[in-house]
């Protein structure tokens, strides 16, 4: 690849934020296993890179397409302003089209996966590409895109099996309260931004310490749905491990941030949360094979 080719690519990776794959991707691995280990499928290599493969078009199709349809609101917004759209490094069509061939490649990976995986894509894609519409109506947006990523477990769960079983759906739940506890958190940063533009979020309709309370009270339906999880399948020590680390670092991020002091927002956003994601999947997917 030439240099400027590799210039291209780092940008395309910063447009989507691509570090934050690590959010979701975790989770898809604990319905990939989860699968294999309690149904009693073989483990296949290439299923694992399909699933994976998956994960990574999904969300540079949704990420892609939340930059584009945002592309004249983060113009104006201070802390958005110098994101490769609004400040030109990336062209608006370039970005589309780069939505466009993500979303396809995302339908075409699932041919391979099974039939019931491919019918269901056009459905995951309007769900996670629909998201970056919502705010513009409803201050319930962050639950939408809760509702995007929460469809990683059932997926790689259903592209081992293609059969729906509650386990995966317990494990998309933790996935839709908890990312939809940290977007709010999240969002603070813009309550002033988005009331001046009319745009809704939680922390724009009910103000920043109220969003903080209700961001907490989604949080801790995520640790009881954590450790129900554990209860519900029989897990062993290593998963409530795993599971109280999980809810202890739910926990810190609400002790970093603060109404009147965001200054840790990233890294209660990023770092804590990333961390919170490998830590809960390595315990869980160990406890799956080697139980005490």
């Amino acid at each position: 690849m030439s240099h400027q080719g590799k210039i291209k690519a780092v940008n395309y990776l910063s447009m989507v934020k691509f570090s934050h794959t690590i959010f979701a991707m975790p989770f898809a691995m604990i319905g990939f296993f989860l699968a294999i280990n309690t149904e009693g499928y073989k483990f296949k290599w290439e299923l694992l890179i399909y699933v994976i493969l998956c994960m990574v078009f999904a969300r540079n199709a949704a990420m892609g397409f939340n930059r584009y349809s945002d592309r004249k609101i983060d113009k104006k917004n201070p802390r958005t302003s110098k994101r490769e759209l609004p400040s030109g490094i990336i062209r608006a069509k370039s970005a589309l089209w780069f939505v466009i061939v993500n979303a396809l490649l995302f339908i075409a990976v699932t041919w391979f996966i099974n039939q019931l995986v491919f019918f269901l894509s056009p459905v995951a894609l309007l769900v996670i590409l629909g998201y970056s519409l919502t705010k513009k109506f409803t201050a319930l947006c962050h639950f939408i895109l809760g509702l995007g990523l929460s469809l990683a477990p059932i997926g790689a769960y259903l592209a081992v099996t293609a059969e729906f079983h509650i386990l995966p759906i317990l494990f998309s739940l933790i996935v839709l309260t908890w990312v939809s506890g940290f977007d709010i958190i999240y969002a603070l940063q813009d309550e002033e931004f988005d009331k001046s533009e009319k745009l809704f979020s939680i922390p724009a309709y009910f103000g920043k310490r109220k969003a903080l309370i209700i961001s907490s009270v989604v949080h801790l339906f995520s640790a009881l749905l954590v450790f129900y999880a554990g209860y519900y399948s029989k897990a062993g020590i290593l998963y409530f491990v795993g599971a109280a680390v999980f809810s202890a670092l739910l926990a810190y991020q609400h002790l970093l941030v603060k109404p009147n002091d965001l200054s840790r927002v990233n890294l209660a956003f990023m770092t804590l949360n990333g961390i919170a994601s490998v830590i809960y999947a390595s315990f869980t997917i160990t406890d799956l094979y080697y139980p005490l």
